[in-house]
């Protein structure tokens, strides 16, 4: 099953990365984007949800993982002001970068 990690900006300014066991999580947030904070917090708690829903069905347990980022992400948005959340990029572990390109700086993994 691919896998997706998501960095995204904080309305403070910090980075976190954050990982998902499906690309479902593509379907709910767009790179770039922006969200106010309620908003990703409902999107990426939905895909982070569906994401271990697609691994129960798959190998009979949910996704630990998916569900320790959908926490992490509530935990850091009641401690984050108002305002939008952007996301950064998508990284697919298993997609190498191309020869001369750089994915860009990847910010510090969130503390588990």
């Amino acid at each position: 099953m691919p896998e997706l990690r998501f960095a995204v900006r904080w309305p403070d300014g910090a980075e976190s990365e954050h990982y998902s066991p499906s690309l479902v999580i593509a379907d709910h947030l767009r790179e770039g984007a922006g969200y106010d904070l309620e908003d990703f917090v409902d999107r990426a708690r939905t895909a982070l949800g569906a994401a271990s829903d697609r691994v129960e069905a798959r190998y009979g347990h949910p996704c630990s993982l998916a569900r320790r980022s959908s926490r992490q992400i509530a935990e850091r948005a009641a401690a984050s002001p108002p305002g939008r959340v952007e996301v950064l990029r998508f990284v697919r572990p298993d997609v190498p970068v191309p020869a001369g390109a750089s994915a860009g700086p990847r910010p510090e993994e969130a503390r588990r």
